[in-house]
């Protein structure tokens, strides 16, 4: 509030004072109904059995369990956890510019190595979000910090562990809601 004083009063045009001003209402309106969306949201998301499942799953905390709860509505959506990390954003995209190109007058396959591209952009944002931010928060705790540095030890970058782990977790959260089973830390090197 002190601060918020002190910017108005650096607001030389009346004007401009009193559209800040009434920004400023509504940044307050909209934090008291945030409050209140999320309580609905964690209240909605205690209703699924899924939700205490996942809960289970360090680093993964109400506001993410419910927010994967309330995306993902089903996990018999996805087949293979690769199609889950596709709709999450965390499936890396390989792009081909030119299979088949014309040599001697006859089309043949090119020869050309198919170049990486990054992450899928067409993911679910909200998702990508979960996964990344448990696997961000989890770099410190066990049983997460172990297996990043183990995949560190094997040479691999620290941002392609990371997302590794992300990719680990989200393959977690869908085998044990599909399966109904709580987290075991043992089963983390297991392939999921």
């Amino acid at each position: 509030m002190k601060q918020r004083e002190q910017w108005l009063e650096r607001l030389t045009e009346p004007g401009l004072r009193q559209r800040v001003g009434w920004l400023y209402e509504e940044l307050d309106h909209l934090r008291r109904l945030r409050k209140q969306a999320k309580l609905a949201m964690l209240t909605e998301g205690r209703k699924h059995r899924a939700f205490t499942l996942l809960r289970t799953i360090p680093q993964l905390g109400p506001i993410r369990c419910a927010l994967i709860v309330a995306t993902l509505d089903t996990p018999h959506r996805f087949r293979t956890k690769r199609q889950l990390w596709a709709y999450s954003g965390l499936a890396v995209v390989t792009h081909m510019s030119a299979e088949y190109e014309i040599k001697a007058g006859r089309v043949v396959r090119s020869r050309k190595p198919i170049a990486t591209r990054g992450l899928n952009p067409n993911g679910n944002r909200r998702l990508k979000d979960v996964f990344v931010g448990a696997a961000t928060g989890g770099t410190q705790v066990e049983p997460y910090r172990s297996y990043l540095r183990g995949l560190e030890q094997k040479g691999m970058r620290a941002e392609m562990a990371r997302l590794t782990l992300a990719r680990k977790i989200g393959a977690i959260a869908l085998r044990i809601w599909k399966k109904g089973e709580t987290f075991d830390p043992k089963k983390l090197n297991w392939t999921t």
